[in-house]
């Protein structure tokens, strides 16, 4: 890795799944201009992502926010040294838009190309610095704001996070923990071994009829709920692995007892049939209809147990989480915490995870929690290697692990 002087600045793309970005960093830390266009609206009438529809809107998308982060540029392309682009985990169709155009662009300009690692980008968004960042985006509500700017922040919020450091990453696709003892030195500590954190909140949220993007739909619903009752934690013990799964389907028992209590009661009005004082039974030739557990919530469900129900299964992610971050850095003497992914928007886990650790807790600012170009520019910055000459032959990896 060779050591690159403070004015170099890349031009980045990140196309991994529905968001399509371009990005100018300068000396891996300051933000130029960081462009994203959502791809939100086109994918929640389907409940999740599409990958077909999510290569062509980024195809469409490319050049318009490329153009408008060139703007932000003095002297624009004149202004770039390299060109970054992300070249796995992801959407293997959305990871070839990017990558390609990134090639050819730095091809054609004759400037340097460097692929990075999107799970590695997620850390590195903690690289940018803060100092210079706009404030945080207003929360959902005003409990929310309150909540978020009441968090701890590092002593010195310019200052680069510090070796080693445990890096906490929780996404749609991705849970992991992992050490960091240098740049580019990486130790996978645990990883989910079933659902990512961000695809647990997605499918709680369908199943509580909270639609998509299921994180801040259960965040907003949970901030205003009383608590009632505890849901189960999958510790899994001697181990940094998480499993989320079991939560998942517990609150889908949790819904449908709820439901089949619901349907038992008396109708209003005594609707039901009387045989001699007696609530008669169904029609003999009627059969019951079949559970449906990938079906939302029925309207039976009455908001004040949806909020209850949203409200236990954040605490038993946000539980498990902290503990096997904090105890992570514990083990490894780390020197701070990063938190990574879009589920490091939740204000409940940066809540928690701050008030708990004995070490300062690095938390992107909200803009650079989900998918963005920005820190797939400070990712760059920092692993470019100018003797590579294999980078050109760069292909999409879909699975690609931390550290590849």
């Amino acid at each position: 890795m060779n050591t690159l002087p403070e004015d170099f600045t890349i031009l980045a793309l990140e196309t991994s799944c529905d968001e399509t970005a371009a990005a100018v960093v300068r000396g891996g830390r300051t933000m130029l201009a960081n462009v994203v266009a959502s791809q939100m609206e086109v994918h929640q009438r389907f409940g999740g992502i599409v990958p077909e529809v999510a290569s062509r809107q980024h195809m469409l998308s490319l050049v318009p926010v490329v153009n408008e982060a060139l703007r932000a540029v003095p002297g624009g392309w004149q202004g770039i040294h390299a060109i970054a682009a992300t070249h796995g985990p992801g959407l293997s169709g959305a990871l070839l838009t990017g990558l390609n155009a990134a090639k050819a662009m730095a091809w054609q300009r004759n400037l340097p190309f460097i692929p990075v690692n999107h799970l590695e980008a997620h850390i590195y968004a903690s690289w940018i610095r803060m100092d210079e960042m706009p404030a945080e985006e207003p929360a959902p509500t005003a409990q929310a704001e309150r909540k978020l700017k009441s968090l701890k922040r590092p002593t010195d919020p310019a200052a680069a996070p510090p070796f080693p450091l445990v890096a906490l990453v929780v996404s749609g696709g991705h849970t992991l923990l992992a050490l960091l003892r240098d740049h580019g030195d990486y130790q996978l500590l645990g990883q989910t071994r079933d659902d990512a954190v961000g695809e647990a909140f997605d499918k709680v949220a369908r199943i509580l009829g909270l639609g998509y993007p299921g994180g801040p739909a259960i965040q907003q619903v949970a901030l205003g709920a009383t608590p009632s009752g505890v849901l189960p934690r999958a510790w899994l013990r001697d181990s940094f692995d998480f499993s989320f799964s079991g939560l998942k389907t517990a609150v889908l028992h949790k819904v449908q007892e709820r439901q089949d209590l619901s349907g038992r009661l008396p109708r209003p009005g005594g609707s039901e049939r009387r045989q001699g004082g007696r609530t008669a039974p169904p029609a003999p030739n009627v059969p019951a209809p079949a559970p449906d557990s990938a079906k939302p919530a029925s309207a039976s469900l009455d908001s004040t147990f949806v909020a209850q129900m949203a409200h236990a299964f954040q605490e038993s992610v946000v539980d498990v989480l902290t503990a096997k971050a904090v105890d992570a850095a514990v083990r490894h003497n780390a020197a701070a915490i990063i938190l990574a992914g879009g589920v490091a928007a939740n204000l409940r886990l940066r809540e928690e995870l701050t008030r708990r650790a004995n070490v300062p807790v690095r938390c992107p600012p909200l803009a650079l929690c989900t998918d963005n170009a920005a820190m797939v520019a400070a990712a760059a910055f920092y692993r470019y290697d100018a003797s590579r000459s294999d980078v050109w032959a760069t292909d999409v990896h879909p699975s690609l692990a931390l550290g590849g």
